[in-house]
């Protein structure tokens, strides 16, 4: 069984446990979001699960809605102005510290990215997530929180975030490692895609770690520093050198990118938004099945 993840997490910057997060929740620059998603596939309403039960003064974050609907790719980051206006309904602007949570460990590593993106760093994800939250006995309730208003200030960091051209270009240059955090039985193209019309397998050259195996199945929090270096060195994957993270449709991909910052927090990672949603619709683009284990790395 993977090493359980200490409750005072080595960087606060990127995790607060559920301890920090319960002494500081009445502090008045702590701002708290759910960002509860499911997959397609995945039976839940998230929206009203939040409605029903999140943790006190927690405001709803959905990812499909903050995103570009035009784009015709699932939740795909919004223009600034969007981004900016969606979150400044939500209260939730310069000056705050904010934390993100979701019930599965799914998309709470996605919205720590964007607001990354969007220029916002002191944010971090709690680690364990509701689940740990409340199974320690900690309060939720279903009250509609008290919003304010607040500026948000969109300066776009353009380096964090790589298109279809650009990961070609990575693959075939070697200057990226690119890390594929779908199961793998889906990198494998042994299982179907969750979304329907996109083919099975994976880039020829990415190397596949599934999101899962970066946090304690037990408690859902991140393995410590030295087992995730672990993880990446045993994949061949330095986080010293740049990443670019891929997944399904651009949310597990964040996971990896929080792993890596939490084995060096100079990592430069850039999460490739459109994803197997884009990559696994374009039948004239390559396509590879297996392990990827044989195959040319791009490193």
């Amino acid at each position: 069984m993977p090493e359980t993840a200490p409750d005072a997490p080595a960087d606060p910057k990127l995790l607060v446990s559920t301890d920090w997060l319960a002494d500081h929740l009445d502090a008045p620059d702590i701002r708290v979001v759910d960002a509860t998603w499911y997959l397609p596939t995945m039976p839940g309403d998230a929206r009203a699960e939040y409605e029903a039960e999140h943790i006190p003064g927690a405001v709803y974050f959905d990812i499909d809605e903050i995103a570009d609907l035009d784009s015709g790719l699932p939740h795909t980051m919004p223009s600034p102005e969007k981004f900016s206006a969606r979150v400044r309904r939500l209260g939730l602007g310069d000056g705050n510290r904010i934390i993100v949570y979701d019930r599965w460990g799914l998309a709470a590593a996605r919205v720590w990215f964007m607001f990354r993106f969007f220029g916002h760093h002191d944010v971090a994800v709690l680690d364990g997530g509701l689940k740990k939250w409340i199974a320690e006995g900690r309060p939720v309730d279903d009250h509609p929180p008290l919003i304010q208003e607040r500026h948000f200030s969109a300066r776009m960091d353009q380096t964090l975030l790589r298109d279809l051209v650009q990961v070609q270009r990575g693959l075939s240059s070697g200057r990226e490692q690119v890390v594929d955090a779908r199961p793998a039985p889906r990198f494998a193209g042994a299982e179907p895609e969750p979304r329907p019309g996109l083919r099975a397998g994976h880039m020829p050259g990415a190397v596949n770690m599934p999101f899962s195996t970066f946090t304690d199945p037990e408690t859902g929090c991140f393995l410590p520093p030295e087992r995730l270096a672990d993880l990446f060195r045993d994949q061949g994957v330095d986080p010293a050198r740049p990443i670019a993270a891929t997944c399904g449709s651009g949310v597990s991909a964040c996971i990896v990118a929080l792993a890596a910052q939490r084995v060096n927090r100079r990592a430069q990672v850039a999460v490739y938004d459109g994803s197997w949603a884009e990559w696994g619709s374009r039948e004239e683009l390559p396509l590879a099945t297996g392990s990827g284990k044989d195959e040319g790395t791009g490193r």
